[in-house]
This record gives structure tokens, sequence and C-alpha cells, in this order.
């Protein structure tokens, strides 16, 4: 009877550790296919900023990664010999695999989607970036607008355009605004500024100024001309008005002189001709008295204000006091932080 009860308690005992075993791998494998469902989660949970590389790279990458039995490791995964596509059938793991894949995949084309976008969106910041320039510049009689202008074009590559220059070039290419421009000019009568802007506006249109960007040197000079310019559809990127004070601007214009030989401009302070003999040709203009330049400067202040009102999102103000190049450096910095 003994041996009896020893025998019935060690089967007992064996069938106990046996329904244990059994728990245990049962237990295991409802992990794994937690395991499994969890990756198909995963898979689906990328982002467009996880996305450095291509998507050839992750593609790579994510088939590396645990999506079959066969590739997990560990001790959790120990089955004591258990088969798992055995115990939930070739039928079911084919299925959870094949999920595994299809949304994957789907995961794999939204984030080459996402990609793709944000190139497009990248390409179209370049362009924006590189469009070509559109500045005005303006400035009292004798401000250094020229010697400024002459620099901007040199750094900037962009088409220089003055209201004279244009008015010529177009009464001398015939074009309809051109011979309307002439028919007031031989009359002796101002240009009206519709025919200015329709001058301005197919300047504008030419290669040159699509392509290289534009300069429009002291235009335009009233709140008229300016909202006629909007009208026509001419927008800038940048207003520079150099600032320089009264009273040095009489004395730069006052101490201006000419020569007629070489039509260079020389000043009696600041840029005499060395040679004695440029010296004694030299000529002043007619209007570069101080009386003359006190009007100018008056009918100046008078619509300098307006024109800037108009530009007042784009304007810079540059200290037209300074040296040339120090005033160059000035308005580079301000292109940059503008455009």
């Amino acid at each position: 009877d003994t041996n009896r009860a020893h025998a019935i308690f060690d089967d007992s005992a064996q069938c106990n550790r046996s329904t244990t075993n059994n728990i245990t791998n049962m237990t295991k494998i409802a992990n794994t296919i937690i395991l499994l469902l969890a990756s198909a989660v995963s898979c689906s949970a990328f982002t467009p900023a996880a996305f450095t590389r291509s998507a050839a790279a992750q593609r790579a990458e994510q088939q590396s990664e645990i999506y079959s039995v066969a590739d997990v490791s560990g001790e959790d995964m120990n089955f004591d010999g258990i088969e798992l596509e055995k115990v939930l059938g070739a039928k079911r793991l084919s299925n959870i695999r094949r999920k595994l894949k299809r949304e994957r995949n789907q995961a794999l084309r939204a984030t080459a989607d996402d990609s793709t976008e944000t190139a497009a969106t990248s390409g179209a910041t370049e362009a924006e970036a590189s469009k070509p320039l559109g500045i005005i510049i303006a400035g009292a009689p004798a401000s250094g607008k020229g010697t400024q202008c002459e620099m901007i074009v040199n750094n900037y590559k962009v088409t220089h355009l003055s209201t004279g220059d244009m008015l010529r070039a177009a009464v001398a290419a015939g074009t309809p605004v051109g011979l309307s421009a002439k028919e007031y000019m031989d009359a002796g009568k101002l240009v009206p500024d519709d025919v200015i802007i329709g001058i301005v506006k197919d300047r504008l249109e030419e290669a040159d100024c699509k392509e290289n960007g534009w300069l429009l040197d002291g235009f335009p000079r009233t709140q008229a001309q300016a909202k006629a310019l909007a009208d026509a559809g001419v927008s800038a990127d940048c207003f520079i008005f150099l600032n320089v004070p009264d009273e040095v601007l009489i004395e730069r214009v006052v101490g201006r002189r000419t020569d007629p030989e070489t039509g260079k401009i020389y000043h009696m302070t600041f840029s005499p001709p060395e040679d004695e003999a440029v010296l004694a040709r030299l000529e002043q203009r007619s209007d570069d008295t101080e009386e003359k330049v006190k009007v100018r400067l008056e009918q100046f202040h008078a619509n300098v204000a307006a024109v800037k009102g108009s530009y007042e999102d784009i304007s810079v103000e540059i200290d037209g006091t300074q040296k040339p190049a120090e005033v160059a450096s000035a308005i580079s910095s301000a292109l940059k932080e503008r455009v």
C-alpha cells in the first residue's frame, strides 16, 4: 500500500509539473503573439522627422527587424521543443505575418510620400530664396546715391534703372509709351506719371530685369508715383533711403566741379584734382549753388516722407554721412536681413 501511495503521489506530481510546463509554454506563446502584434503597431508609427534616410535604407533596416518567430531569440522564446507554427497553426501564423508585412509596406509608402512632400517644399523655398531682387533706392541730391548704385550693381548684378535713361531708351526704341513721352517732351511739358509708369513697367518686363533683378534709382519720387507703381503690379523687396543732413548735402553740392573734357566730377574739399591743369579747367554746374540746392532739397523733403510711407514694411534707413564703403556694407547687411 505504501509503494502504491508513493506511485500515485509521483504520478500526481509529474502531472502537476506537466500542467505547469504547459501553462508556462502557453503564456510564452501568448507573449509572442502580443510581441508580433506590437511589432505591427510600431511598424506604422513612423513620423516624417524620423525618416532621415532613404526609403531603400529604411526598408532594408526594417526587413532585419523581428517579423517572424525564427528571428526571435532569448530565454522567453524557448518553448522546450514546441514549435509555435504547430501550436497556432500554419494558416493563423501566416495571416499574422502577412498583416505585419502589409502594414510595414503601408508605413513605408506613407513615409516616402511625406519625404517627397518635404523635398517639394524645400525646393519651393530654395526657388523663392533665389528669386531676383527688386530694390528701390532714394536719397537727396549729393546723398551718394550714384556711388551706392554702382556698388549694388557690382555686388548683386542687378539691372540699374533710372527714369531718365528709361525715357531716352523708350523714345529711341519708338515704343508706344516712348512715343507718348516724346510728344510731351517736344512740347516742353512734364511727362505725366501714367506715361512714366508705363515706361518703367515695360522696362521691368525685359529679360535682364527678370533674370538679374533690378534697382530703381530715385523713383518713385512722389506718393502718387508709388501708388501708380503698386497699381501696375510692381513690388520691391527693399526700399533703401540714404539719410544725410541738409548742411552736409549743401556742402557736397556747392563744392562739386566737373572736368569738361573728361566729364569726371571732383570736389574742391573732399577729392580735388592733383593736376593743376585739370584744376584750372574745372567748371561748376549752374544749379550747384547754395540757393538752388536749397530749393531742390525743399522739393525733395516735401515728397520723400510720403514715398517712404508707401514702403514702410520694406524700408531701411542708412546713415549716408559714412564713408562710401561703410555705407555699402550697411546696405548689404540690410538686404541680407530683409530679402
